[in-house]
């Protein structure tokens, strides 16, 4: 059976977190093996790694939470994204316009000569 609407997204976005807190505990215990094991001696480089590994643990975590709202909060969700949804077609199709009157701009303006540069040219 194939899942449909919010409840896809949700196991997708589970999934992925669940991905990325594996990555920060890899982050940190291959860190800490390569400092214990002498690999490494740079503790900078091997703090750098472990925050890394922990910010992006704390990351997944937080998100892991965001990802399992309640069902009255998914329609909400819904229902805003649609409302947003619709403004930002209005804005995108604005800002394509204004690409077309650009690109119309540099093919108009970019390539012509300047009598000024060479005058012998133009006679």
């Amino acid at each position: 059976m194939v899942c449909g609407g919010f409840t896809c997204s949700k196991n997708a976005l589970c999934s992925l977190n669940v991905v990325y807190m594996l990555v920060g505990l890899l982050l940190i215990v291959v860190a800490a093996w390569r400092k214990g094991f002498g690999i490494v001696s740079s503790i900078h480089i091997i703090g750098g790694v472990i925050a890394v590994g922990f910010f992006l643990l704390l990351i997944a975590i937080v998100g892991l939470i965001g990802a399992s709202p309640c069902l009255t909060c998914g329609e909400k969700m819904l229902q805003h994204s649609s409302e947003a949804l619709k403004i930002l077609g209005g804005v995108g199709l604005f800002f394509s316009f204004t690409e077309i009157l650009g690109v119309w701009l540099a093919m108009r303006y970019r390539n012509q000569k300047d009598p000024r540069a060479n005058p012998s040219a133009f006679l």
